[in-house]
């Protein structure tokens, strides 16, 4: 089984120099002997750059995007090659462009690695090229630049309160009734197979019940990585969106990088959150009100959402 403890994040110059150099130092200077003078330069600092990281935090990872509309210094640390890592780097990046509003993405491939790009979509164009002693191949794809927002994101209810970390099923299953339950008209739940330990215990399902028929128009959106599970454990929530199936929204991913996530999080319109590193266990962090850290949860499951399938699995249910 391929591993999945990995992370993607967006990183920043200046505070994340030194993991940054972790990565790129090691691959590109001391096993591709690329010369550090030509390994960085002046759109570093201009960049926007995502890592990559393991369960304990350690970067294993990176890449860039320049104001050039260029994907570059894409790396992985040699262990972790082949684990899908490279391909959630890409992901990333492309979404980030796609945020900024462009239609078009371009990097200079490495010959080598000319099949995993065509494999995202990139097609060569032009002569091959050498490079800090490598021989490359400029390569583009088009993309669907994300359409705005429909109305201004949710401004906090009240002030930000720290993270809480959380380390069993019932500290879980509090907060995330207590998220259930503050939320207005929105909820998101990313999760494998609904987590049914947690989300089939009544007060769970009575607090989501609540929100479906409080009459605000809520909706709740569900990304379900393995919705045949769901299905044939006659999850309890399935029954309630069956009945409610103007609230309940289910959809599943199709891109590889979305099936091996390995985390789980809830998080609603009232700037609260709650998250799992692994979403097998029960233990992570929580706030009922940490705007910086929810909108980045969201932003991940909007762009998880737009690539994904409805889930068919579940239309004998009429869902």
């Amino acid at each position: 089984m391929i591993p999945t403890d990995f992370r993607i994040e967006p990183a920043d110059y200046a505070t994340d120099l030194a993991d940054l150099r972790k990565v790129r130092e090691t691959v590109f200077i001391l096993e591709q002997k690329v010369p550090e003078e030509e390994e960085w330069d002046d759109l570093d600092p201009r960049s926007q750059h995502v890592l990559a990281r393991d369960a304990g935090g350690q970067p294993i990872g990176t890449g860039r995007l320049t104001p050039e509309h260029k994907i570059g210094r894409m790396a992985v640390l040699r262990e972790w090659r082949g684990r899908g890592v490279g391909d959630g780097l890409l992901v990333a990046l492309m979404d980030r462009a796609r945020t900024l509003g462009w239609t078009e993405v371009k990097l200079n491939a490495q010959v080598s690695a000319l099949a995993f790009y065509a494999r995202h979509g990139f097609e060569p164009y032009g002569e091959r090229f050498m490079e800090a002693g490598i021989e490359h191949q400029a390569m583009r794809r088009a993309i669907e630049p994300l359409a705005g927002p429909e109305r201004p994101p949710a401004q906090p209810r009240g002030p930000s309160e720290a993270a809480r970390e959380f380390d069993s099923l019932s500290a879980a299953t509090e907060a995330s009734i207590r998220l259930v339950d503050d939320a207005r008209r929105e909820l998101f739940v990313f999760s494998r197979d609904l987590d049914p330990v947690m989300y089939s215990q009544p007060a769970v399902m009575d607090a989501f019940r609540r929100f479906a028929t409080a009459g605000r128009g809520g909706v709740v959106q569900l990304i379900v990585l393995d919705p045949a599970a769901v299905q044939g454990q006659g999850h309890p929530l399935l029954g309630l969106a069956q009945r409610l199936t103007s609230v309940f929204q289910f959809r599943t991913p199709i891109e590889d990088v979305d099936l091996q996530y390995p985390s789980a999080f809830l998080a609603n319109d009232r700037d609260g959150y709650l998250f799992r590193q692994l979403g097998s266990r029960w233990d992570g962090d929580w706030s009922p009100a940490h705007p910086a850290r929810t909108r980045q949860l969201v932003e991940h499951f909007g762009r998880v959402w737009e690539r994904s399938r409805a889930c068919t699995e579940f239309r004998a249910l009429g869902i």
